[in-house]
């Protein structure tokens, strides 16, 4: 159970890290630009988000802050559980990654006042996507190896069995 649970805090750990360095650059460098062209299809740019996914609940509320990041932490005590108990690698890593996106934009919370987002993909003028961070994308990647893992990863299930 320990070695599990070092495997998971380690990803969390790891992405938390990563996602934090990537918004400091962002922070620093990107802010008096507004805005740079990285590829065709990925442009970085500088945005706050209040809320959560999508902007849901960006309402500049005085608690949002405060709140969201309660929220965060008993999600992530609720998938650390998970983790010390998780059976596959897939498991591990996409828990890991969860969380570790979780307490990212918590850090950014708690620091701001709003979430970081700066990477913007877009097509041309097809642009209905909202810009995200590492966080995002690393609570995005870990979400589906969870999905992927339970249907997937234990072939030997009783659910399996006829």
């Amino acid at each position: 159970m320990k070695s599990r649970l070092r495997i998971g805090l380690a990803v969390a750990v790891l992405a938390a890290l990563v996602d934090q360095l990537a918004k400091w650059a962002i922070v620093t460098v990107v802010r008096p630009q507004g805005h740079v062209e990285v590829l065709p299809i990925l442009d970085f740019v500088l945005t706050w988000n209040r809320g959560v996914s999508f902007g849901v609940g960006n309402n500049q509320g005085p608690y949002n802050a405060l709140l969201f990041t309660l929220l965060s932490a008993v999600i992530c005590a609720v998938l650390i559980t998970w983790m010390a108990k998780a059976g596959s690698r897939v498991a591990l890593l996409g828990l890991g990654l969860v969380v570790g996106g979780a307490v990212g934009n918590a850090v950014d919370r708690l620091h701001y006042g709003a979430v970081v987002d700066f990477l913007y993909v877009h097509v041309g003028r097809f642009d209905w996507w909202p810009a995200m961070n590492l966080a995002d994308w690393s609570i995005s990647v870990g979400a589906a190896l969870l999905v992927f893992d339970s249907l997937f990863g234990n072939r030997d299930s009783h659910k399996n069995t006829p």
